[in-house]
């Protein structure tokens, strides 16, 4: 199987050129190129700096190119580029995108950065947490939590990923919506709070509270599953149920998720699954109003 070294599509084994974005593959009289799995792209440049309220500063070279989601630039040097378009090549592949984008949670415009010369220019969540980089091989994917991207090279493809279970969906705390990230090239996702990283063997399940998976590697099962003991499930203030994260494969979670937040910030209470908030606070209150 073959991929494209610039977009990362999948290719036929005699294709000369991607049928995608046009690139000469390997072995095609005229090009440079010679090994599989070569990266057209220049190694990109970064580092993420700050705790709990983390910037990437990517540090771009003669013709490098990045795209980000709308809103999440936070400076760049006078000679970067920026211009804000739909992704796709024709009109019904930018509506299309546009709608997916909308189900992601992203807007429906992306930013596309490009330097002319040495240039630099800085990203960041619209929340305190972590950012997240995946430096994804050539039709790797990773599978990411509804708004959490921030930035890429335009060699990797943000798309949409569908939960295959009809119980995750409704009770997951992720929705039925997942972002898909697939190489080559870097990507980075923000996420509340600090991460946790688990490297999953065959087999092995870790229990998460509903809303606090940040990503997952393809390879990995995701499900949800009943607390338990009705006792447990009223009085526990973990709600009702939690997600399964079974391996093989890499897993990250998160502690502080944004529907928490903004909760605690805006002094409301909720029981819904995922949010530690106690349902007998809950019933206690209801007498405790005359």
């Amino acid at each position: 199987m073959a991929f494209c070294t610039n977009c990362g599509a999948q290719l036929d084994d005699a294709a000369r050129f991607c049928p995608k974005c046009g690139t000469a593959m390997a072995g095609t009289p005229g090009t440079t190129f010679s090994t599989p799995g070569y990266t057209a792209q220049e190694p990109l440049s970064y580092e993420i700096q700050g705790d709990n309220l983390q910037v990437i500063r990517c540090k771009l070279k003669q013709g490098q190119e990045l795209y980000a989601e709308a809103g999440r630039m936070v400076y760049k040097t006078a000679n970067v580029n920026w211009e804000t378009k739909m992704q796709g090549d024709g009109i019904g592949s930018k509506i299309w995108g546009a709608v997916k984008r909308k189900l992601m949670g992203e807007s429906l415009f992306m930013t596309y950065f490009k330097s002319n010369g040495n240039g630099e220019v800085g990203f960041a969540g619209s929340y305190p947490g972590r950012v997240q980089h995946f430096d994804l091989g050539p039709g790797q994917s990773i599978l990411v939590q509804r708004d959490s991207f921030l930035c890429a090279q335009t060699s990797v493809q943000l798309n949409i990923a569908l939960v295959k279970k009809l119980g995750s969906g409704f009770f997951g705390g992720e929705g039925f919506i997942l972002e898909k990230l697939t190489g080559p090239g870097l990507a980075f996702i923000h996420g509340g709070g600090d991460f946790v990283e688990f490297n999953l063997a065959a087999g092995e399940t870790i229990q998460v509270d509903t809303g606090c998976i940040v990503a997952f590697e393809e390879s990995v099962n995701y499900d949800i599953q009943f607390v338990g003991g009705i006792k447990t499930a009223i009085f526990g203030g973990e709600g009702l149920f939690l997600a399964t994260l079974t391996g093989p494969g890499r897993a990250i979670i998160q502690s502080m998720t944004l529907e928490k937040m903004r909760r605690e910030l805006g002094g409301l209470t909720s029981a819904s699954g995922g949010d530690a908030t106690s349902p007998l606070g809950a019933i206690s209150s209801i007498f405790s109003e005359d």
